[in-house]
């Protein structure tokens, strides 16, 4: 079976679809990938791939389309946006290639889906759309438009149009089936829940050395909806403890954390690292005492599968909940874990829990959660769920 593979980010990108095109090739499938040419977190195309359109990766076969580069800017990103919506259908306008299923992976924009509906329109085969990010209200819950806007119900209409034509939609977070049925009012009986994986395991990572104490990670989007000033609020109430907080990432919260850290005087418990590489990152998830994943429960996104979450779980760490949702539900049905309210007295007893543990009971929860994600998100596992669709 042939398969097409739609996604703007691919490899050297760090974005999980490449994992997911590289094990349906193991699993037998032919794969090509449309995608564009990698910029996202470079600021700029990469000069080894400016005159690049046709490569093969690890057997997968990679067709890029040219991109207005992503950069720092809103106008960047926009033009990032729709120079990829153009090109890839552009491509699709163009391409012989006759496949036999097209697999859509909807990062954000929503829009990188559309080249997925015209193959599939124009050549009358099937088109699967996987949901990672719910749109519009992502860009709802990150303030970037208002939800009374002009452009609020133009991308509305816009998202609702292209995951109407596609003919099956999986969500990677159960929560989402609501979102589907009553904010997009599309029916959910072509609708299957399929979550996402981790893109970085447990595998030849070299671990960092955090010192003696009690260490926790949070690894991320500084931003309002995962309650950032919690952390240093929490920690004030830790001084006296043998506790230390170590935040990698960036975001619109990071100038108020490092400003909140000098303010308490929280510069020897709270260690801001900056934003780093997904597989830099990955050596502080290695021994980390156990890592913290939050979200304020507000909205659909409020109750999604955090990709931190599953990342913690493949590392097989003990977790720190501050999640409503399925995000909750998983961390109460693996057992690997604390949960905490929304509020600094509630995290600094799931913080203490934690502190208080032996070595012998914190590598206990950390295999419980690696045991919950080889059953339920391993690439392999989560691979075979898409592969059940394109058989279907």
């Amino acid at each position: 079976m042939k398969i097409l593979v739609v996604c703007q980010y691919y490899y050297p990108e760090n974005f999980i679809i490449y994992k997911f095109a590289e094990q349906f090739v193991k699993d037998g499938y032919e794969v090509h990938v449309l995608t564009g040419k990698p910029n996202y977190g470079y600021d700029q195309i990469l000069p080894a791939y400016k005159y690049i359109s046709e490569e093969i990766i690890n057997d997968v076969n990679v067709h890029r389309v040219n991109i207005s580069p992503r950069k720092k800017n809103r106008l960047s990103v926009v033009k990032n946006y729709l120079s990829f919506w153009k090109n890839s259908k552009k491509w699709v306008r163009k391409c012989n290639i006759k496949f036999d299923a097209v697999y859509s992976m909807s990062l954000s924009p929503v829009t990188i889906c559309s080249a997925g509906n015209l193959y599939a329109k124009k050549n009358g085969v099937k088109h699967i759309i996987h949901c990672l990010d719910l749109w519009p209200e992502s860009v709802v819950v990150t303030n970037a438009v208002k939800r009374n806007s002009l452009l609020y119900k133009i991308l509305y209409k816009w998202s609702r149009a292209i995951y109407k034509n596609a003919d099956k939609i999986l969500i990677s977070s159960p929560c989402f089936a609501e979102y589907f049925e009553k904010i997009l009012h599309l029916p959910i009986d072509n609708i299957s829940y399929v979550p996402q994986s981790s893109l970085i395991e447990d595998k030849d990572i070299i671990p960092y050395e955090y010192g003696e104490g009690t260490h926790i990670l949070y690894c991320g989007n500084i931003g309002l909806i995962q309650l950032i000033p919690l952390i240093t609020s929490t920690m004030d109430k830790l001084r006296d403890k043998d506790i230390y907080f170590h935040v990698i990432g960036m975001g619109p919260m990071t100038e108020y954390l490092i400003n909140d850290i000098r303010k308490r005087g929280l510069d020897n418990k709270v260690i801001y690292h900056g934003p780093i590489s997904a597989k830099h990152a990955a050596s502080y998830f290695k021994n980390a005492d156990a890592i913290y994943v939050s979200l304020k429960g507000e909205g659909t996104v409020g109750k999604t599968i955090p990709s931190k979450l599953l990342m913690a779980m493949a590392f097989a760490r003990p977790i720190v909940g501050v999640l409503s949702g399925d995000g909750r539900n998983i961390i109460s049905e693996s057992g690997g874990g604390f949960l905490a309210e929304e509020n600094p007295d509630s995290i600094k007893n799931a913080l203490l829990a934690i502190h208080n543990l032996s070595k012998k009971e914190k590598e206990h929860l950390g295999a419980l959660n690696r045991m919950y994600y080889d059953s339920h998100f391993s690439i392999e596992e989560v691979a075979s769920l898409i592969e059940r669709e394109f058989r279907k």
